[in-house]
This record gives C-alpha cells, structure tokens and sequence, in this order.
C-alpha cells in the first residue's frame, strides 16, 4: 500500500499542479471581473455540500458565495476561461484523525461534465453507493474514492471512462463482483480495490490492461486462480493480492515483468512449487508470499535477485534444504521470514547470520542449541526465533544490539536468572513467554526502564518476587506476567501505566486487594486476574474503564457485589467463579446490605 500511495500522490500531484496552475490566472484576475464560476457546476457543488451533513474537516465552510472559481471554494479547480469545474479534491490531512464527513454522494455529480480529478478521500463516513452517474464523466484521469465507508457494488458504468488513468475504490464496504467492463479501461495506470469485500474472480477482460502500472485488489474475498491475462502489462511494478481466497499455482507469467518490485500473494490458498524462473524478476524489491499452501524447495534462483531486501515465505510447506546462497547472492536482502514452515535448520545458516539485516523471523524452524551470534548484531530491529528447541546462549546474545526494537523468544528451553540480561535500551516489545526463566521483574521494570517499551510477556516461566512499582513515564501497552510465581500485591501505582490495554496476572500468588486505581486506566481492554489469592471487594473504580472486553476474576478470594454496570454485569458468570462470596449480576442477587458489603 506505501508503494501505492506514492503513486498515486505523483499522478494526483502532477494533475492537481497542472490544474492549479490554471487556477492561479483565476485568481490573479482584476476585482472588477464578473465570478466566471458556471452555474449550473456550482448549484451540483453546493447539491454535494447539502449531502454532507457533518464535516468536521471545515473544507467545504469554505464553500460560500456564488465563484466557486475565484480561489475561495477549498478543493475545487476551475477551467479560467470557461469557468467549468476541472477538478474536486477533497482529502483528509493523513494524520488528523479527528476529521471527517457524514453523508453521501448525490447522483448529480455526474453533472460536472468537464471534471477531470476526483479526489474524496479518507473521509470516512461517507456511506450509500457510488453514483452511477459518474460514468457521465468522461474526461475524467483520476477517480480517487477511497477509505470511506462506501457500500453497494461497483458500478459498471465506470467503464465507459476512457481516459481514466487511476482508479481507486479501496478501503470502503464495496461487495459483489468486479465488473468486467473495467477492462475497457485501456488507459489505466494504477488500480485499487483493496479493503472491501469484493467477491469472485478477477474478469478475464483485464487483458487490456496493457499500461497499468499498479495493482491492488488486496483484503477481499476473491476467489479463483489468478490468470495469465492480469499480468501481460511490463510496466508492472506493483502487484498486491493479498488477504483473499485465490487458488491454483503461482501464475508463471508473473515471472516476465521484467519492472515488477513489489509482489504481494500473502494469505491466500495457493499450492505447488514456486518455479524457478522466479530469479528473472531482477527489479523484484519486496517478494512475500507467506500464509499460502506453497510445497517443495525454495528455488536457488532467489539468490540472483540484486535488488531484493525484503522476502517472507512464512506459513507454508517449504521443506529442506534450503538453498545455498554463496559470495554477493542477494546482495540487498534486509528483512527475512521463513517462520513455520516444514524446515528442520538446526543452526541459523551463515548467509543469514553474516548479512547485516533489519529483521530475521525464523520461528518454528527446529532451531536447536544455542542462540546465534549475529555477525551484525547493530543491524537488527527485529528477531523472532520462538517455537523452536534454543536452550542457551543468552548472555552474550544482545551484544552491540544498539538498533533493537523487537524480540521474540519465546516457546523455547531457555533457562537463566534474568538479572543476569541486560536488555537493549530501545526495545519497543519483549516476549520470552514459555520458558524456563527465573528472577524478579524488577529486573526489567525499574526506575531505568526505557519509555520506549510498550510490550512485556514473561509469561508461563519461574518469576519469583514481587510486582514493582511502575513510575511516571512508562509507555507499556501490554503486560503479560502470568503463570509464574509471582507473590505480594499488586501495586496502586499500576495506575501510572496509563497506556496499558491489556494487563494478565493469572495464576500466580498475589494477594491483597485489587486497588481502586486500577480503575484509572481508561484504556484497559483486557484484565485477566484469575488464580490468584486476592481478597476484598472488586472496587467499583473500575467501571471507569469503558473499552473493557474480557475481565477474568475466577478463582481467588473475592467478597461483595459485583460492580453493577456494563460490561461486569454482562460478562459470563465464569469470569467470577470460585471466589467466596461474590454476588450480584450476572450471579446471584446479593442478600441483603450485609453481603453486598462483605469485603470492604
């Protein structure tokens, strides 16, 4: 998608600035000169403004007075010398979150016959059907719809668009087929149906996609084998399928697109081998293919990619040996996942230990011994090496990991103190889940813990001590130290992790009251306590925490009402089983004052 959206900033840049060009010579015009604005384009302006009944962007407040061509009416270009309205481009700023439309699209914009730009983009709420009316426009290049909430089918009728260079539907609630008459669409250059939830196959017209440039149908639910027909354009650089339900071989053909860079099938059903003319996309940067049915040997051929940096065939079937990559064989390589498939490694081969990479996932590949050591450890922003057979080695493992963002070991035999770690000051995430670690958390979470840690899991391991005292400062998101050995309480400052979503501290051996505070964390979307020994009154603080969707208090020694409100009264009875006397919704009615009270 990041490729995509850099092409289409160029084909809209390079059209709006034409178009602009024009418009300052309106701008620039005496005073005295009569609005050239033509009517009847500013009554289906101001139709469109009167369908949006909310917009928070302010772009069309702007909208005011009868010269929607003199420079004043946000987002719409003019022709000068007609006054006819060339181009609307309405685009919510890519960071501001806040802002919106509500409303939808009337049918009169297909009035505006000399519109050569559309552009309503990542408004969001705009939902109803894209207009049929719009096959009216038949100067339009640029047709730019997309992350909206748009629903309904695609209208054939866009087909009759001769000159449309870009097409972009994408991030919206479209369903049904995609028309086979897109395929008139000769002079296209880029198309994006991604994000909806389009269904069936891709037409066997798109064989008149001799120009096209860029392809995005991902995150839909197409279905079928890809054709041979879809690829015959060699100025190809962009394919995305990804995130549907395509079936049959890798089309072969895509291998002769000699300009393609970036190649996305991920998430699909596709079986067979991955044919060794593969090695002939020598433009190919970015190669993913993981969450296939895909079987055999990774093809040799890879190897003589030069422009590569960027390669996932992870969740498949491919089984060993894996090829040997000799001397400068893919020389740009960056980023590698070969996770979960049928490999047996044993050791991390040389020609990725010796390369300097920014992320290596080699997880569920029977890794087995030893951690490895990193020619290149400054490099890597990202390991995962979980789900293997790793039993040692980690003393030394986070030498010189200066860049480290990102580790996953978890699901290994790994046994050692923690306090004998030291971890990287800039990591964002630690999983070391499923292990045999032991030690106290203080050892991770202390005063010197880096703000830049949002993820903890130290799950299912031998943790011993207390919870520390969490201060000011901390970016944790997730904090996962369940099943463990863990004893004390927990502390009120918990409410210092004011970005916390989920929280796990189940099975341990913690008591104490569960503090008031806990319910300061308004962002809290998971709590699991269960398994515990703590005692006293779930407070009612926590029914400040609105977004909750999973709470878990079973089996620990909890006393009194139930908070009364949503969500506690509406989760399942058995997130509140096998405490002492708990009662209210959705268990038992309290009796009475004195049971309700009962753990205060």
């Amino acid at each position: 998608m990041q490729i995509l959206g850099w092409v289409l900033k160029v084909l809209l840049m390079c059209s709006v600035l034409g178009m602009f060009s024009v418009t300052s010579v309106a701008q620039e015009r005496p005073l005295s000169q009569a609005p050239i604005c033509f009517e009847a384009d500013r009554l289906v302006l101001q139709e469109f403004k009167a369908k949006i009944l909310k917009d928070t962007t302010e772009i069309l407040a702007s909208w005011m007075g009868k010269d929607c061509c003199g420079g004043d009416w946000e987002g719409v270009v003019c022709n000068p010398a007609t006054g006819r309205v060339t181009g609307l481009a309405l685009q919510r700023p890519d960071r501001e979150l806040g802002m919106y439309m509500i409303g939808t699209l009337p049918a009169a914009l297909g009035n505006l016959h000399f519109l050569e730009v559309m552009v309503i983009s990542g408004m969001k709420h705009i939902t109803g059907s894209i207009p049929e009316s719009l096959s009216n426009l038949t100067r339009l290049t640029q047709l730019i719809l997309e992350d909206n909430s748009l629903e309904g089918s695609i209208p054939p009728g866009l087909g009759h668009l001769s000159l449309l260079q870009t097409l972009s539907l994408g991030g919206n609630r479209l369903k049904g087929p995609i028309p086979p008459s897109l395929g008139n669409l000769r002079s296209l250059l880029v198309i994006n149906l991604g994000k909806n939830s389009l269904s069936g196959p891709i037409p066997p017209t798109f064989i008149s996609f001799l120009s096209l440039q860029s392809l995005d149908f991902s995150f839909n639910l197409l279905s079928g084998f890809i054709p041979d027909a879809l690829v015959r354009s060699q100025n190809l650089t962009y394919i995305d399928l990804s995130n549907n339900q395509f079936s049959g071989k890798f089309p072969i053909s895509i291998c002769g697109l000699a300009n393609l860079q970036d190649l996305s099938l991920s998430h699909n059903q596709l079986t067979g081998t991955i044919p060794e003319q593969i090695g002939g996309l020598r433009s190919l940067s970015s190669l993913k293919l993981s969450g296939n049915k895909f079987i055999g040997h990774i093809p040799a051929s890879i190897s003589r990619l030069p422009n590569l940096w960027n390669l996932n065939l992870s969740r498949n079937g491919f089984s060993d040996p894996l090829p040997i990559i000799l001397g400068r064989g893919i020389p740009s390589l960056l980023s590698i996942d070969l996770s979960y498939n049928n490999l047996s490694l044993g050791t991390v081969p040389n020609w990725i230990k010796d390369r300097p990479l920014s992320n290596v996932n080699l997880a569920g590949c029977k890794l087995r011994g030893t951690l490895p050591k990193f020619t290149r450890p400054d490099s890597l922003s990202s390991i995962d090496l979980s789900n293997n057979l790793l039993t040692d080695g980690i003393s030394s493992f986070f030498t010189n990991m200066s860049s480290l963002q990102n580790i996953k070991l978890s699901n290994n035999q790994l046994k050692f103190d923690v306090s004998e770690i030291r971890f990287p000051d800039g990591l964002a995430s630690i999983d070391l889940h499923s292990n045999q670690i032991t030690g106290s958390l203080s050892s991770i979470i202390n005063n010197r813990t880096s703000s830049f840690l949002e993820a903890l899991d130290v799950s299912g391991n031998h943790f011993s001590g207390e919870i520390p005292e969490f201060t000011e400062g901390l970016s944790l998101k997730v904090l996962n130290i369940g099943s463990n050995k863990i004893t004390g309480h927990i502390p009120s400052s918990i409410s210092n992790l004011i970005e916390l979503e989920m929280l796990d501290i189940q099975r341990n051996q913690i008591a104490g009251t569960i503090p008031t505070s806990l319910g300061l964390l308004s962002k809290l979307q998971w709590l699991d306590v269960s398994v515990n020994s703590l005692a006293g009154k779930i407070p009612t603080s926590l029914l400040g925490i609105r977004g909750l969707r999973h709470a878990n208090f079973r089996a620990n020694r909890l006393c009194g009402e139930i908070p009364q409100g949503r969500p506690y009264s509406i989760f399942p009875g058995s997130a509140y089983a096998h405490n002492l006397c708990l009662c209210g919704k959705p268990l038992p009615p309290c009796r009475g004052k004195n049971q309700a009270n009962l753990g205060q």
